[in-house]
C-alpha cells in the first residue's frame, strides 16, 4: 500500500480538526461548524478503515502458514477489494465530491459542427447516466441553428456525481470527417463543459427581485409531442453578476422559475465560496475560450481513432464505447492522477 495514501497528513488533519470541534464557541456559526464536522467525519471514516485494513493485512500476513491456498486467495482477494474501495474513498474526500452535480454544455468555435458535437457530448453524459441507472433530469436544452445544441444543463444525481465528474469541466476538442461537408473533409470542433456541484444552500443567500430581469418564453427542443408550445420556459438573469440561468423542463412557468431561482443560487453560493478563498473568477470561464489549445481531451476520430487526456494522459482507442457513455474507466483514472 506504500504511496497510495497520505494517512499521516489525513491522521495530523484530524487533530487539528479534533482541537477546532472542541471549542466552546465552535457552534456559534452554525454553517461553518456543520462544515468542520462534515469534514473531520469523513476523514475518520477513512483514518479508521485504513487502521482496521492494515490490521487485516498484518493477521493474513500472521496466518499465512495456516490457511489453505484457497482460503489464502479468497482473504487476499478480499483485502485487495478494500484497498480499492479505500483508494476510491480518499481520492472523493473532496469537500463537495458527495454532492449530486449541475453539468453545463456549450458549443465553441466551429458554427453548426460544434453545435452537433456539443449534442454528442450531451448523449454521452446522458447515457452514461442511463448504464448505470442514475437519475438525471435536463433542465433545459436549446437547439442549435442547424444541428446540436447551442446549450444544455442537466442535473445528475448519485453518491459522489460531483466528485466523479469534476474533471469533466473544461474544453472538449473532436476532430473527424464533417458529416456537414459535401467534400468530406476533416474538421476540428470545440464544446465547453462546466460542473457545479448541487450545495445545499445556507439560508442566508438571498436574491433581490429587483437584480433580476425575467424572460418567458417557448420551451425548445428536439421536437415532437414532448415540447411545450406555451410561454412556459423561463430565463433568469442576474444584474449584479451578468449570471443567466434558463430553465424549461416543467410545463408550469411557475415551477420554472423556482428551478431556475434554484440554479441561481446554487451559482451564487459558488460565486461567494470562490469570493471567500479569494479565487474570484466568472463562472463561465470555460466557455470563453473554446478554441485551438485550451482544450483538456481530445476526441479524434479520423484519422485514427484515440481519445486522450491532457492533463492525466489517458487514452484509449475506444472513442465509439466512450461516447456511447462507457465513461467510468476513464473518470476513475482521472480520479486518481489528476
Amino acid at each position: 500500500m506504500g504511496g497510495l495514501f497520505d494517512i499521516p497528513t489525513l491522521k495530523d488533519n484530524l487533530k487539528e480538526l479534533e482541537i477546532q470541534i472542541n471549542k466552546e464557541d465552535f457552534w456559534q456559526n452554525y454553517d461553518f461548524a456543520n462544515s468542520v464536522n462534515s469534514k473531520y467525519i469523513r476523514i475518520k471514516k477513512i483514518v479508521n478503515n485504513y487502521d482496521n485494513l492494515m490490521d487485516s493485512l498484518n493477521t493474513l500476513e500472521l496466518l499465512k502458514e495456516e490457511l489453505s491456498e484457497e482460503e489464502y486467495l479468497k482473504e487476499f482477494n478480499d483485502l485487495q477489494k478494500r484497498i480499492q474501495d479505500l483508494e476510491l474513498e480518499v481520492h472523493l474526500n473532496g469537500e463537495y465530491d458527495s454532492l449530486n452535480c449541475y453539468l453545463e454544455i456549450h458549443p465553441g468555435a466551429g458554427g453548426t459542427e460544434s453545435c452537433d458535437w456539443a449534442s454528442m457530448l450531451f448523449r454521452m453524459y446522458e447515457r452514461f447516466c442511463e448504464k448505470n441507472n442514475y437519475s438525471y433530469e435536463v433542465i433545459y436544452e436549446a437547439p442549435g441553428e442547424e444541428a446540436g445544441l447551442k446549450s444544455c444543463l442537466i442535473l445528475i444525481k448519485f453518491t459522489n456525481a460531483y466528485g466523479y465528474l469534476k474533471h469533466e469541466s473544461g474544453v472538449h476538442r473532436l476532430v473527424r470527417i464533417s458529416p456537414f461537408d459535401a467534400g468530406k473533409r476533416r474538421h476540428t470542433s470545440f464544446a465547453s463543459v462546466t460542473v457545479t456541484p448541487e450545495f445545499t444552500i445556507p439560508s442566508d443567500i438571498e436574491v433581490k427581485e429587483s437584480d433580476l430581469k425575467i424572460d418567458v418564453y417557448h420551451s425548445s427542443g428536439a421536437g415532437g409531442q414532448s415540447v411545450n408550445t406555451s410561454n412556459s420556459a423561463v430565463r433568469i438573469t442576474h444584474l449584479p453578476t451578468k449570471i443567466v440561468v434558463t430553465c424549461q423542463n416543467e410545463r408550469s412557468q411557475l415551477k420554472n422559475k423556482e428551478t431556475a431561482l434554484k440554479i441561481l443560487k446554487n451559482k451564487l453560493y459558488e460565486l461567494s465560496l470562490e469570493e471567500e478563498k479569494n479565487k474570484v473568477k466568472d463562472l463561465k470561464d470555460t466557455s470563453k475560450n473554446i478554441d485551438f489549445g485550451s482544450q483538456i481531451r481530445s476526441y479524434i476520430l479520423e484519422p485514427y481513432k484515440l481519445i486522450k487526456d491532457n492533463r492525466s494522459n489517458y487514452e484509449t482507442s475506444a472513442v465509439d464505447k466512450i461516447l456511447d457513455g462507457d465513461i467510468y474507466n476513464m473518470l476513475d483514472y482521472n480520479l486518481k492522477h489528476l
